[in-house]
């Protein structure tokens, strides 16, 4: 988050604009999950409150920015700010994700395949990884903390909704640890292949960052190939990626081998954590950040690793006649969500075959409404770096366009 704080901070003088850069859920911290992370943050919030306070200053208005896991450990944390009156003494002004993984890291995939990859994701990545595959279950509610955090009579929802403004940045292409679905909080992707589609980009920002209410529009097709032309055309792509596909058919055994044993380690180190955390040892009182999660309760008691997991299957989609006989273990407000989705799905525009739940967050993160924008990097093969430029680098000055857009069109002050 270094060059958003560079680009915040050139735009906006220290003397206008006091920045904080959470620092607890830095490295790999990010595995002891979302509800510990919120906490982290929370209470570094609220120290660094204090410490302003203290030194004779003045804090008026909050703005909150999150990128790719760090979007929804701040939904959490706001929800907790919001719970302990933070945000009653603070005007909520800008919330901000890029590439956060709204509805979590789930593959759309039906069959076997979702049994296999997204079962198995959820395993390797400790207390975040079953979060993210949305197969936990969230203190004593039973549903996932994903589901919790959308949910209409939560702290969290109610947190979100009173900031100013709630924007959001997603990759369109090209992102193999947050896929566009999630991060654009949507059950449809006209992505999937950008040569098909023409896009309408925000004047003044190249073609990176995409409008917002109309961002793209399919090409006339020119009519049927032939079988020759086809031939012709996926022959050139063959080698075109032959140096890629060599190359990993070479480091991939040896990177999952090595990502599948530093996942062990980690998720042994960070059990150790969130232990030690949960025993109040790690530095926080946890009993102050453990209050009720429902507003009725709360009003009462007057108060980037797993991507070869999640990008080496195509999307699955869902259709009007669509039955595998995999929706037998939902129940019946479940299985009426997906006949509902199937029977809406459109075949120039599917739905993604995602879970109930997911569905249901979509609507609930919609009804609080977002400035969506899509965001298209060029220059590099992976842009979940890129999106924030992650790195100083010329191959991720795409990214520098998407923050200036933000800054000059979006973040308010």
């Amino acid at each position: 988050m270094n060059q958003v704080a560079k680009a915040i901070r050139t735009a906006y003088p220290e003397d206008q604009l006091h920045l904080l850069l959470a620092k607890r859920n830095s490295g790999n911290y990010t595995y002891d999950g979302i509800e510990l992370g919120g906490e982290r943050v929370c209470a570094e919030i609220e120290e660094e409150l204090e410490t302003i306070r203290k030194k004779g200053g003045n804090i008026t208005k909050l703005s909150i920015v999150g990128y790719s896991l760090g979007g929804l450990v701040a939904r959490y944390a706001i929800g907790l700010l919001y719970a302990k009156g933070v945000l009653d003494q603070l005007e909520p002004v800008n919330f901000t994700t890029f590439a956060t993984p709204h509805l979590g890291v789930r593959a759309p995939l039906r069959g076997w395949y979702d049994k296999i990859w997204n079962r198995l994701g959820a395993r390797i990545l400790s207390e975040s990884g079953r979060q993210l595959f949305i197969v936990d279950k969230f203190r004593d509610t039973g549903r996932p903390l994903l589901s919790i955090l959308t949910d209409p009579d939560s702290i969290f929802i109610t947190a979100l909704k009173k900031f100013k403004r709630r924007t959001l940045y997603s990759n369109i292409t090209n992102d193999r640890t947050v896929v566009h679905y999630t991060s654009m909080i949507t059950k449809t992707d006209p992505y999937q292949d950008v040569t098909k589609i023409k896009v309408n980009p925000v004047k003044g920002y190249e073609d990176v960052v995409l409008n917002q209410i109309d961002p793209v529009s399919p090409l006339p097709s020119d009519g049927p190939r032939s079988t020759m032309s086809s031939i012709a055309a996926d022959s050139l792509s063959y080698i075109k990626s032959g140096p890629y596909v060599l190359a990993l058919s070479i480091l991939l055994p040896i990177g999952i081998t090595a990502f599948l044993l530093n996942s062990v380690v980690q998720t042994v180190r960070s059990s150790r954590r969130i232990q030690l955390h949960e025993n109040g040892q790690a530095g926080i009182q946890i009993e102050k950040y453990r209050m009720p999660i429902w507003i009725k309760e709360f009003q009462g008691t007057v108060e980037d690793v797993y991507e070869n997991l999640n990008s080496s299957q195509k999307q699955a989609y869902l259709t009007a006649s669509d039955d595998d006989g995999f929706d037998s273990t939902l129940d019946a407000a479940e299985t009426n969500i997906l006949d509902l989705e199937r029977r809406q799905s459109q075949p120039y525009l599917p739905t993604l075959a995602l879970a109930p739940c997911q569905f249901d967050m979509i609507t609930a993160l919609d009804s609080v409404g977002w400035r969506k924008y899509p965001v298209w990097i060029h220059k590099v093969r992976h842009s979940h770096a890129a999106i924030i430029v992650r790195t100083d680098k010329p191959s991720f000055s795409e990214g520098l366009i998407v923050l200036k857009h933000w800054l000059e069109e979006e973040f308010i002050i």
